[in-house]
């Protein structure tokens, strides 16, 4: 277990998986992630969420070497996806005098994931309702969509730690040291920035909490410049672009696209824009890339036609932009066609499909490389991107 010091009454009790090579089975993980999980310890015992099932006996250790001779009252369940529900059942039979706190949903939900016995042995919560431990107090705020529909997270009042289930995660593991929002933005987009209007409402609500700490179930525990974590959630949850800058997405078959791609990123450079990212979209992460469209306020899009359409790597960058919510953004085309280019016509087709997009003029038509009059029409767009 990595040691993270929350408090002496809060103790840390997760743990890192180093292993796993894709988290949700599609999203690239190279440094891990972690799995966090919590004990409150006072009059009444709380444990806040388990873990999944990858690190059952690690999650077992660490609870039982904080606990010693005492046993749980409450298990704290803030969200029932797998990768923090997986042991419910497991902690429930170990402790079957422990309480089971969640809302209605919550139970709901539960007994499509397990078999054992609900009777007894569970406390419903609502929005506001609390629940005193002795000295500390957990006050229960719903979060539904954030990113499931049964998403509650816990105020302790004592102490101002804010529980915010997958709210302010990130991916790598506690032992990786590397900056906080890259991933966290990669994250967010991909796994929760469908659903900003409801972290907006979450957002509302904690505003008016003093917080000292927020405790996430992924990612480092969060004590120094708050302001700083909750203005990105703010940004990326009403879809603000981050930075003034420009992605430059391509979807290349022999190169030629490629080519037109890093040609027009350096006549971007050479306005004045700093900041320009050029992604083959056929060989990098596809959530970094849907990540680092969210993270600019232009994007150019490259496509190559590919049996009358989108070469497919193009296509799938569109359909996740769309269904991530990609919006308030000035995007330039650029299409390639030996014959009948279609690039451009889908590409557009998509993008009519997304809130506030401005297609910027001209479109760039190649036909098979980059020619004279494909460079004139790049320094157009060019022109006009940077207006």
């Amino acid at each position: 277990m990595v040691k993270q010091y929350i408090s002496e009454a809060v103790k840390y009790i997760g743990a890192d998986d180093k292993d796993i090579d894709l988290f949700e089975s599609q999203y690239i993980v190279p440094n891990g992630v972690s799995y966090n999980s919590y004990l409150i310890l006072d009059q009444k015992i709380a444990i806040m969420d388990t873990v999944d099932r990858r690190a059952t006996q690690e999650w077992l250790a660490n609870l039982e070497q904080a606990l010693g001779e005492k046993e749980p009252d409450y298990l704290i369940i803030s969200h029932m996806e797998p990768d923090h529900a997986g042991n419910i059942q497991t902690i429930a039979e170990k402790y079957p005098k422990m309480q089971l706190v969640g809302n209605a949903k919550t139970f709901q939900m539960l007994q499509q994931f397990f078999s054992f016995s609900l009777e007894g042995r569970t406390l419903t919560v609502k929005e506001g309702e609390e629940l005193s431990l002795g000295e500390h107090t957990l006050v229960f705020y719903m979060a539904p969509m954030v990113h499931w529909p049964e998403v509650m997270v816990e105020y302790e009042k004592k102490e101002q730690i804010l529980f915010s289930a997958d709210g302010f995660g990130k991916f790598g593991a506690l032992d990786v040291k590397e900056d906080w929002t890259p991933e966290a933005r990669r994250y967010f987009i991909n796994i929760v920035g469908k659903y900003g209007a409801q972290v907006q409402a979450l957002l509302k609500k904690a505003s008016g909490l003093m917080i000292s700490k927020i405790c996430p179930l992924h990612g480092p525990i969060l004590s120094e410049n708050l302001d700083y974590y909750i203005e990105k959630y703010d940004t990326w949850s009403s879809y603000r672009p981050e930075e003034k800058g420009v992605l430059v997405a391509y979807a290349s078959i022999h190169g030629n696209t490629k080519e037109a791609a890093e040609k027009l990123a350096g006549l971007l450079s050479q306005v004045g824009i700093q900041k320009v990212k050029v992604m083959d979209l056929s060989r990098e992460d596809m959530a970094e890339a849907v990540s680092q469209a969210f993270c600019y306020d232009r994007m150019v899009l490259a496509c190559a036609t590919y049996d009358g359409g989108l070469f497919p790597v193009m296509e799938d960058f569109l359909h996740h932009l769309k269904n991530k919510n990609y919006q308030k953004r000035k995007v330039g085309l650029m299409e390639n066609g030996s014959w009948a280019s279609m690039a451009a016509k889908k590409m557009k087709e998509y993008l009519e499909q997304m809130k506030e997009i401005e297609v910027c003029e001209p479109i760039v038509t190649i036909k098979s490389a980059v020619k004279e009059d494909t460079i004139q029409g790049m320094k157009q767009l060019v022109s006009n991107l940077n207006n």
